[in-house]
């Protein structure tokens, strides 16, 4: 039926759709993996299904009468479509899919390239140097945070500095900051430096792993 529908419906043929490698996942006694045994006996079908669909800047740009250059900044891969047939609560069993998802950068070069200065540890004030692109919207409210290379989210700083209140030198190419050594790990370990804009809203710069 669902197969049918795409061919009728334009929207529906955009969607993709992993390979149906498990059984029907309706209709099911309750608390059971047997087939409808009421006096229905409804035949078993695929119900509950997982499509897809990658919006692309060409949708949004042809409503303009432009078309980017790089239209697919995003590329889904379906890893795992499967169902659960341990579930009894209801007449049909549920569906999950796993996804891997890639993103190609808006851009090709950082707006700030940020390097650790000198020997990183807890006994002294570490320096950082940066340099940030023309066109970065810089803020007050801009920090560079040290991150274990393990972190996940832009709140998983182990600390921070403002990149105005803590400045300790500027030049025409490049600014230094200091972070204090108060909240340096003493355990150490590899880290990186993120910058983050408060205007963007995300981290513009991240550098190369080093030692703590």
């Amino acid at each position: 039926q669902l197969n049918m529908a795409k061919k009728k419906e334009a929207f529906l043929k955009e969607f993709k759709e992993g390979p149906l490698q498990f059984k029907p996942t309706y209709k099911f006694d309750l608390d059971s993996e047997v087939y409808d045994t009421s006096e229905k006996k409804r035949k078993p079908a695929w119900t509950d299904r997982i499509l897809w669909k990658v919006k692309t800047l060409c949708e949004d740009a042809s409503k303009e009468g432009e078309l980017p250059e790089e239209e697919n900044l995003i590329s889904v891969t379906l890893n795992n479509y499967v169902s659960h047939m341990s579930y009894g609560i209801s007449d049909h069993k549920p569906v999950t899919g796993t996804f891997k998802l890639e993103m190609k950068p808006l851009v090709s070069d950082p707006l700030v390239v940020l390097n650790p200065e000198g020997e990183w540890n807890a006994e002294h004030d570490v320096l950082i140097r940066y340099s940030a692109a023309p066109e970065l919207p810089s803020s007050a409210w801009d920090w560079i945070g040290l991150f274990q290379v393990t972190f996940r989210h832009v709140k998983d700083y182990v600390t921070y500095a403002w990149v105005e209140d803590d400045e300790i030198s500027s030049s025409r190419n490049s600014k230094q900051v200091y972070m204090s050594a108060s909240e340096i790990p003493k355990t150490g370990g590899e880290f990186l430096l993120c910058y983050y804009s408060n205007n963007l809203q995300s981290i513009v710069g991240i550098s190369e792993p080093f030692q703590v």
